[in-house]
C-alpha cells in the first residue's frame, strides 16, 4: 500500500471535517494534509471531497474509499495495541478503563501496583463510552451491568459494586432525615439527570421519586458525590464514599437491588501476557477491602 500515508490523511479528514482537525490528530501540518488529499484524488482520478466554508464532506466515491480506509486504520490499531501488550515484563504501558465512579477504589489500586513495578506507565481511562479492547484501547476494563458478551473477550465475574443514600449531616440537621421511602417526596433528591441511565440505583430512584422530585441533577457519579457532600440533597454514594467522610450518613437502609455486577474483561490475545495477568492477580488480591 504505497500511499498508506495519504489515504490515512483523507480517513482523518473525513472524521474531524476539516483540514486543522485532521492536521491535529495526525501531528502534521495542515499544508501537509492538503497535499496529501490533492496527490490521492490526482491518482485516483476523483473527488473524494466537496470544499465549502465550514470544511470538506465525502463525496460519493470518497465514501467507498473511507470506508475501507477506516476498516485498515482500526486493524493496525488492533495491532499496535496488541504488540506493545506482549512483553514479558511488568512494564510499558497498562490500560485501564472503567465508569468514573469505580475510579475511587481503582485509582488507589493502581497507584500501589505501579509502586511495585515502577517501570510501569499507567494510564487511567474512564467515560461513558464502552472502550474496545479488539482495538487495542485498553488491556483491562471493568464493566458494570449484564455479562459483557463481545466475541474474543475473557470475562470473568467480579465483584457488586455497593451503593448507599446518604445526605451530609449538615443537609440532615436542617430538614430532617426521612424514615421510609415515602418520606424522600419531602426531601431534595440528587440523581441522574438521563432518565436511560441503566445504573441499577438510579432506576429505582426514578422509579421510587419519579424525574419531577430530582431536584439537583447531575451526569457525572463525582459530582453527585460533592452535591451530597455539599448538603445540596440525598443521593447516593459508593460504599466506600460512605467509609471515607465522616460528615455523611446513610438514610435508608441499603438495598440489594441498588448494586451493580462488575466483570472483569480482557482480550483473549493479551489476556495471558505477565503484564495483564499480574494486574488482575494485585486486583483480585484488593477487592476483599472495598465492599468490607
Amino acid at each position: 500500500m504505497d500511499n498508506w500515508d495519504e489515504i490515512r490523511t483523507a480517513y482523518q479528514v473525513a472524521r474531524a471535517g476539516t483540514v486543522s482537525g485532521a492536521a491535529d490528530t495526525l501531528g502534521v501540518h495542515h499544508a501537509t494534509v492538503i497535499r496529501h488529499i490533492d496527490a490521492l484524488e490526482a491518482r485516483l482520478g476523483v473527488k473524494l471531497f466537496q470544499r465549502h466554508a465550514r470544511g470538506y464532506t465525502a463525496t460519493e466515491a470518497g465514501a467507498d474509499l473511507l470506508q475501507v480506509a477506516k476498516v485498515t486504520d482500526e486493524q493496525f490499531t488492533q495491532l499496535l495495541g496488541r504488540i506493545k501488550g506482549r512483553g514479558e515484563g511488568v512494564s510499558g504501558d497498562l490500560v485501564v478503563t472503567s465508569l468514573a465512579e469505580m475510579s475511587i477504589i481503582l485509582v488507589p489500586v493502581l497507584a500501589e501496583f505501579q509502586q511495585e513495578h515502577p517501570g510501569l506507565r499507567i494510564r487511567y481511562l474512564t467515560g461513558e463510552r464502552v472502550f474496545r479492547l479488539e482495538y487495542g484501547e485498553a488491556h483491562v476494563a471493568l464493566r458494570a451491568g449484564s455479562q459483557p458478551d463481545e466475541p474474543d473477550n475473557v470475562v470473568q465475574p467480579f465483584m457488586d459494586f455497593n451503593v448507599a443514600l446518604a445526605a451530609s449531616k449538615v443537609y440532615l440537621d436542617r430538614v430532617g432525615r426521612p424514615t421510609s421511602e415515602a418520606d424522600l417526596k419531602d426531601h431534595t433528591l440528587i440523581g441522574h439527570d438521563d432518565d436511560t441511565n441503566r445504573a441499577p440505583f438510579n432506576r429505582w430512584m426514578h422509579e421510587i421519586a419519579g424525574r419531577d422530585a430530582i431536584a439537583f441533577r447531575t451526569t457525572d457519579a463525582r459530582a453527585t458525590r460533592e452535591a451530597v457532600l455539599s448538603g445540596a440533597g440525598i443521593g447516593f454514594v459508593t460504599a466506600v464514599d460512605l467509609k471515607r467522610h465522616d460528615i455523611l450518613e446513610q438514610v435508608l437502609p441499603q438495598r440489594p437491588e441498588w448494586a451493580s455486577k462488575l466483570w472483569l474483561v480482557t482480550h483473549v490475545d493479551l489476556h495471558r501476557t505477565t503484564k495483564v495477568q499480574a494486574f488482575l492477580s494485585f486486583l483480585k488480591r484488593r477487592v476483599k477491602d472495598w465492599n468490607a
